[in-house]
């Protein structure tokens, strides 16, 4: 090695001065060349990063799927990482971009044909960012459309929670008329019992509003058409239609009373009365 260091030492003086000239403008060539080829190749490696940003912002665009507005939420938790990674790769590319912008600039050497590439990369750019924004606008409407849907879907179901309610009350309401257009009451005993409910005041049947109302017993007149009184002797003290009761013995001699029109029976007085031994 010392050897080589001492005739390139040697070779040097002994060139002309037009000779050291030359290998300094060689030597300054080699330098400019390359610089220019770590130009180009810093150049080529971001202009393909670019070009990678692209191709995965159109993967994640294919992602975002916005023709169904019955999106579980799930499915809207993926479509929005999608749209921050589509945002946030488009930023990546815009600064990327800019750096080549200010690389092409300030290069030493007249790159045209990358002058090209960039207009290129900068033309895509503008494409994305104009689709971005319309499928942004997409998006947007899609929500809204889901929002006001769900509003009506509340209306409705408030609706219909309120027409339940009503319906409720009314089938209540009419189910209590019915229970009391049809709900009578009787009661059978001796004169001194009922003398001593106040059933039966100087012999006239119900006239104290002060009667003891829970001796009697309730029924249902579409239902309950026979009483039994379990006694040979009968009589009933309230007035109730002829022709709409039989008043019969059973095979002990004692008295029963069979309903045969409920509806005629029970429409002087819902109150029987009937006064046994």
């Amino acid at each position: 090695m010392g050897a080589m260091m001492l005739m390139a030492c040697g070779g040097k003086q002994g060139m002309s001065e037009s000779e050291l000239a030359a290998q300094r403008e060689i030597d300054s060539l080699k330098a400019v060349n390359a610089n220019q080829a770590k130009e180009l190749e810093d150049f080529m490696d971001m202009a393909a990063q670019v070009e990678e940003g692209f191709r995965l912002i159109k993967e994640a665009e294919g992602r975002v799927d916005i023709k169904d507005g019955n999106v579980e939420t799930s499915q809207k938790e993926l479509v929005a990482e999608n749209m921050q990674f589509i945002q946030q790769q488009m930023q990546q590319n815009r600064e990327l971009i800019n750096q080549l912008k200010n690389k092409l600039s300030k290069s030493s050497a007249n790159l045209s044909s990358l002058q090209k590439h960039l207009d290129m990369l900068e033309a895509e750019m503008k494409t994305q960012t104009a689709r971005i924004q319309e499928l942004q606008a997409q998006l947007a409407e899609r929500d809204q459309v889901i929002a006001e849907q769900g509003e009506k879907i509340e209306q409705l179901s408030e609706d219909v929670s309120t027409l339940t309610t009503e319906n409720e009350q009314k089938t209540a309401e009419v189910a209590a008329q019915d229970k009391e257009l049809n709900t009578a009451w009787f009661v059978f005993g001796t004169r001194s019992e009922l003398k001593e409910q106040k059933i039966l005041d100087s012999g006239d049947v119900l006239k104290n509003s002060s009667f003891n109302k829970g001796y009697f017993t309730q029924i249902d007149i579409r239902y309950d058409k026979d009483i039994r009184f379990y006694s040979k002797s009968a009589k009933l003290l309230t007035s109730h239609p002829s022709g709409s009761y039989q008043l019969v013995k059973d095979a002990k001699g004692e008295y029963e009373l069979h309903i045969t029109n409920p509806q005629q029976f029970w429409s002087v007085s819902k109150y029987l009365v009937v006064q046994v031994k």
